[in-house]
């Protein structure tokens, strides 16, 4: 009732099945795309298509769920992200590690959501 907002984080190796009993009650979802532990990871391929799946099912459910994506997101791959259905980037290294932070941050910003993902 004050505004709180509910979510919940998956590792990489986690089912998307175990999240739909959950749907009527968070407000977010945060896939790992790395194994959690360590910044400066290499983003998982597989991802994608799991980020993919996951905006299936929160379509077909018809639950307001955002999918954040947290580990490995970097200018190159930001937008196949957003792209494949992702609301919300997590950016660590991607950010910090860029030879100039500031417009890594402004290019991130700039990309645009695709609201047909899926």
């Amino acid at each position: 009732n004050l505004g709180a907002k509910a979510g919940i984080a998956i590792n990489p190796g986690t089912p998307l099945n175990i999240l739909h009993p959950l749907f009527p009650y968070i407000d977010l979802v945060c896939l790992m795309s790395v194994n959690p532990g360590f910044g400066g990871q290499q983003f998982i391929r597989t991802s994608i298509d799991k980020i993919k799946n996951l905006k299936k099912l929160l379509l077909a459910s018809k639950h307001n769920v955002l999918i954040e994506i947290d580990g490995g997101v970097k200018l190159d791959n930001a937008q196949q992200v957003l792209d494949a259905g992702a609301d919300i980037l997590v950016s660590g290294s991607g950010i910090f590690q860029h030879t100039d932070p500031l417009a890594a941050i402004q290019t991130l910003k700039s990309l645009k959501r695709n609201n047909k993902a899926a």
